[in-house]
This record gives C-alpha cells, sequence and structure tokens, in this order.
C-alpha cells in the first residue's frame, strides 16, 4: 500500500501528459490547412518567417509526426500572436492604451480544442479581427501596388490588431484621424458626428474607458495647465471680466460656471479615464465648419452635441429623457445609462469609403512614417478620385 499512492500518481501524470500531447497532434489536412492560412496572411500586412509554411509542407512530404506537431504547433501560435497584434508586424507603441485581454493560455486551449474537433479553420477566421473596417482594408492590401498606399494600409491593419477581438455589440469609436466620432451597433455605424481632437503638440490620447452617463450643464474644472495660459491671470487680475466669461476660483482650484461660454458647452459624458480626456460640446461650434480640426488640447469635442447625447441615452436605455428641458432650466443634471457605452478613442489614417474604395485621411500626428509629401501626394488623389 505504501508504494501505490507514488505509482498511481506517476502512471496519472504520464497520461495526463499522453492525453495532452494527443490532443495537440496535427493530422496531415489540418497542418495543409494552416499552411493555407499563413499564405494568405500576407494579403494582411502580417509579416511571417518566410519558411513558416514550407516547412509546414515539409514535413507533411516526410511524414514525419513528431517534426509535423511542432512546426505546426509553433507556426499556428505565431499566427495567433500576429493576429493579435503581438509579432510579425509595426509592434504597439508606448502611446497606444487599448489592450486585447487575450492571453497565449486561452489560444492554446482554443486551438486544442479546434484540433480535437477538427474546426480548426473556424477558429482561425474567429481569431481574425472581426471588425468589418478590416477585412475590407485587407482586401484593399491585397490589390494595391503603390508603395505609399500599402504602407498606409499595412499600419492600420496593425491598428485594427492591436484592438480588442470583441468590441461590443455597441460602443463609440472616435477617430483622431477622420475627426469624427462613429456609434456602432450590430457590427454596423448607426450615427457619426463630427470632431475637434488634440493638436498635434497636444494630441489625443488612444485609450478606451466606458461612457456610464451624461453631465448636462456641466462645470469645467480646469486644467492647471490650462489655467496657466492666461485664465489664472485673468481671474485675479481682471476679476470683473473672469466672472463675466463664468471663471472662478473655488476651493484651489479654477472652475467655469455651466452658461453659454462653458467650454464643455452644454453636455460631457461621463466617462472616467487617466487621461482626463472627455467628449463633450463646445462653447465655439463654428470650428466644425471646418476640414482641419485638430484644435484642443486633447479632449474630444462634438458637433451637434444634444443631438448626439440624445442618440446614446437612447442606447444607453434612456430613450426619453427629455435633454431640452434641462439645458433649458440651466441646472447641472448628471443621468447615467441604463446601459454603459465602450468609448474607443483611436487612431486609423486609412478606412473604407463606403463604396469599393479607401479614403486616406492626413496622418496629423506623423505616425504612418510616411513622408509628408507622398502623403499629401495620396490625400489629392483620394480627392480626385
Amino acid at each position: 500500500m505504501k508504494f501505490f499512492a507514488p505509482i498511481f500518481l506517476i502512471l496519472l501524470q504520464v497520461g495526463l501528459t499522453n492525453n495532452a500531447a494527443q490532443a495537440r497532434d496535427w493530422q496531415p489536412p489540418q497542418s495543409e490547412n494552416l499552411a493555407r492560412w499563413i499564405d494568405r496572411a500576407e494579403d494582411e500586412a502580417i509579416a511571417l518567417p518566410p519558411d513558416e509554411a514550407a516547412a509546414i509542407r515539409r514535413a507533411i512530404d516526410a511524414a514525419d509526426e513528431e517534426v509535423l506537431d511542432r512546426v505546426s504547433h509553433a507556426a499556428a501560435m505565431r499566427l495567433l500572436r500576429a493576429y493579435h497584434g503581438r509579432c510579425c508586424g509595426p509592434e504597439r507603441p508606448a502611446r497606444w492604451h487599448i489592450v486585447d485581454p487575450a492571453s497565449e493560455q486561452e489560444w492554446r486551449s482554443g486551438l486544442e480544442t479546434a484540433l480535437s474537433d477538427n474546426t480548426l479553420d473556424l477558429y482561425l477566421r474567429s481569431m481574425r479581427p472581426q471588425h468589418p473596417y478590416y477585412r475590407k482594408l485587407s482586401a484593399a492590401y491585397a490589390r494595391e501596388t503603390d508603395e505609399n498606399r500599402k504602407l498606409i494600409l499595412a499600419r492600420n491593419l496593425a491598428r485594427w490588431r492591436w484592438m480588442p477581438r470583441d468590441l461590443g455589440p455597441r460602443y463609440l469609436l472616435a477617430n483622431a484621424a477622420s475627426q469624427e466620432v462613429t456609434l456602432w451597433s450590430n457590427a454596423q455605424p448607426v450615427g457619426r458626428w463630427r470632431t475637434i481632437v488634440g493638436k498635434p503638440a497636444s494630441p489625443t490620447p488612444v485609450f478606451t474607458t466606458q461612457v456610464t452617463g451624461v453631465i448636462l450643464n456641466p462645470w469645467w474644472e480646469i486644467p492647471s495647465s490650462i489655467a496657466a495660459e492666461g485664465i489664472a491671470a485673468m481671474v485675479w487680475r481682471n476679476p470683473a471680466a473672469a466672472r463675466a466669461r463664468g471663471y472662478v476660483y473655488q476651493n484651489g482650484r479654477y472652475r467655469q460656471r455651466p452658461g453659454d461660454n462653458n467650454a464643455l458647452g452644454r453636455m460631457k459624458l461621463v466617462m472616467p479615464n487617466r487621461f482626463s480626456v472627455f467628449l463633450h460640446d463646445t462653447s465655439n461650434r463654428s470650428l466644425f465648419d471646418g476640414e482641419s480640426r485638430t484644435l484642443s488640447h486633447g479632449c474630444v469635442r462634438v458637433d451637434r452635441a444634444l443631438e448626439f447625447v440624445g442618440t446614446l441615452l437612447a442606447a444607453g436605455g434612456q430613450g426619453d429623457y427629455d435633454i431640452d428641458a434641462v439645458i433649458a432650466a440651466g441646472d447641472t443634471v448628471k443621468v447615467m445609462l441604463d446601459q454603459p457605452i465602450p468609448v474607443y478613442i483611436a487612431y486609423f489614417t486609412a478606412e473604407p469609403d463606403g463604396y469599393s474604395g479607401v479614403r486616406y485621411l492626413t496622418d496629423v500626428y506623423r505616425r504612418d512614417g510616411l513622408p509628408a509629401a507622398r502623403q499629401a501626394g495620396i490625400e489629392a488623389e483620394c480627392s480626385l478620385g
């Protein structure tokens, strides 16, 4: 009886190891299917090792099961990392603060299940970015012959791979390059609004958070860096002028009262984040008429802001809220959404144009690595076409 437990544990461990290895075994048809996926990865600007598919096919031809299992598993994991922006293309820069939470352990587990169920094709398809823009930009990249445009498309395909696979059934996507915010529902854009975004010297950061509500008639809590640009001096040197514009100094901070002069306008989204960047209205709405709207310190100002808020409240379960009455009363009111909505503040310089082509946007923050003259040439061609 003394020896039974250790022997049993050893046999159990061997059995589990063998089962795990068996679950990971690749059959030649599955490996050939993987090789075809690797061949197609180039059309998505994924730079896998050039011998990846060939090594798999050599192992198939040699009928070497051990080598086939090893090279297929390594190649599959590399492809999964690539689909999640963790290898084989531009690296995610430190300024990109949207992170896909998927883990390599999840991929290994999913891969083993797909092999044992013979559903590898479906599994790999589910691991690619699911957004319709990714599919359309991939198709454009595969047929594009101009090197400059291919570079821009490759940069934007990489950015989509840095995004989470599942953005949610309903979400906001604010693109600093297009200077627009779009409400998406069930993989379709259902509303689009012009925005004003950060200047090149103070770019709008890339991040994600949850919109949990809306503040109507908000106070503006003025950041110290902005107050130092002139507001603080006005408050102390010309208090009458400061009061006329709503500026006050309270409890050790500069603020601006709600009203027509308020820099946040008549609404501000409740979207907690470490950057203190928000989507909000503005008192200077004529600025939305300009084609170039990189004018803010980083926040995102939204055109037709009350219409935008009404759409969000309806999407978040508060469709019957009387926004106009609250605005007219002038009181500061926070309206919480019944269903929070994710918001992604991102940066994409190429998007589908709504027909069968691509619109190339000004690289306002110079992140594509393309010389300005070439970028301008592409935009000129796009505007003519």
